[in-house]
């Protein structure tokens, strides 16, 4: 019989749960509740420190046997076992006089030995006498969780992987291979938080035509991503779709930003940007707001004359009925023909005719005596 099974509910075990059942509740919640995971959701990071101070004491077999006898509120007040019940009297008369430095754990270890804890104690606390047991940093904790895995060849819990293949947090370590653990500090946080890296941001292209700028238009993009299952912790591959509207008149470079939606990875998800690509038109090519259109001309109609009718990217025609001479490389703007602007999609750009004249690549002596008469 147990004093009490708050830290067992917290890890979602029963109190004669194992010590391997202890480390997979463990692992299962933490991965599940991590900070760096719910940036959006602030409760998650109480849920993290309640199940890392849960692990804590509960990983330890002499430090859960106090817990299952004497309670939390015990370990955290310290002072001297109280006496048995039967006795009679207060069973906590005379706590605050106890063992200096509060209730000691030092030395107990982990199964398997070799390694050293130290805690500190709250002394001098409210009336004076011993302090109790201070919980660790619960990102401490869990990097020595994480450490304690990999250096026990626990690969495959799929830890090693969320933290960029065996990169874990770094805690700090005390001389002879032994561990300290002491209450967490902001600084300690900070430099913790320092070790994390950002996001990462993927880019992905998104090639569009002249029409589908022009017009607007909806995709549906499937995209493949890695993400932890939260009951194993194992790498998974998952299939998602992303919808995005294409405004009339976007331009290239433009970028279509999704949070959260790429890769799974320390310190989140990645973000997902779609950036605008053009894809080559057989008739007109972009710039900016204006669409350029490429007439050619042979020499004969540059100088004597010519007709042609143009379609526009939106099925309009322009009739195009030159005299000539016309000037090789000569510009004709059609205002209001180009594309739409993507701020005000009322207002376009200008529709730009260039005329290229083709000069031939030889001429004969004939032609040359011909053409100096002439000209």
């Amino acid at each position: 019989m147990v004093a009490e099974t708050k830290l067992y509910d917290s890890l979602g075990i029963k109190p004669d749960a194992s010590q391997d059942e202890i480390k997979k509740a463990y692992r299962k919640m933490a991965l599940k509740h991590h900070p760096d995971k719910n940036k959006d959701n602030p409760n998650s990071a109480e849920k993290f420190k309640e199940v890392s101070q849960a692990y804590e004491i509960l990983s330890d077999p002499e430090k859960r046997t106090t817990y299952d006898q004497y309670g939390l509120e015990f370990m955290l007040r310290g002072g001297p076992p109280p006496p048995d019940p039967s006795a009679g009297g207060n069973p906590y008369a005379g706590a605050a006089g106890g063992m200096p430095g509060g209730f000691d754990f030092g030395g107990a270890g982990m199964p398997g030995g070799g390694r050293n804890f130290h805690y500190e104690f709250n002394t001098g606390g409210p009336g004076g006498g011993s302090g109790g047991f201070s919980f660790s940093n619960p990102e401490s904790i869990f990097s020595e969780f994480l450490r304690g895995q990999t250096g026990m060849g626990g690969g495959g819990d799929g830890f090693e992987d969320m933290f960029g293949g065996g990169g874990m947090p770094r805690s700090r370590q005390s001389g002879g291979g032994g561990r300290t653990r002491t209450a967490g500090s902001g600084a300690e946080t900070a430099r913790y938080r320092a070790q994390t890296p950002e996001v990462t941001t993927v880019e992905r292209p998104l090639p569009l035509t002249l029409e589908e700028l022009f017009k607007g238009t909806h995709k549906k993009m499937k995209i493949k991503r890695k993400a932890f299952d939260e009951v194993t912790g194992k790498r998974t591959t998952q299939d998602k779709v992303l919808e995005m509207d294409i405004k009339p008149g976007l331009k290239k470079g433009s970028k279509i930003k999704f949070k959260g939606v790429g890769d799974q990875e320390e310190g989140g998800q990645q973000d997902l940007h779609f950036v605008v690509e053009e894809k080559p038109h057989p008739l007109f090519t972009r710039d900016g707001d204006d669409i350029h259109h490429t007439v050619d001309l042979d020499l004969k109609e540059a100088l004597t004359g010519w007709k042609r009718t143009i379609t526009t990217i939106d099925g309009k025609s322009i009739i195009l009925d030159k005299a000539g001479p016309t000037q090789p490389g000569k510009k004709e703007e059609f205002p209001n023909l180009g594309m739409p602007l993507s701020k005000k999609p009322d207002q376009r750009g200008n529709f730009v005719i260039t005329y290229n004249v083709k000069f031939p690549t030889s001429l004969t002596v004939e032609q040359k005596r011909k053409l100096k008469e002439i000209l």
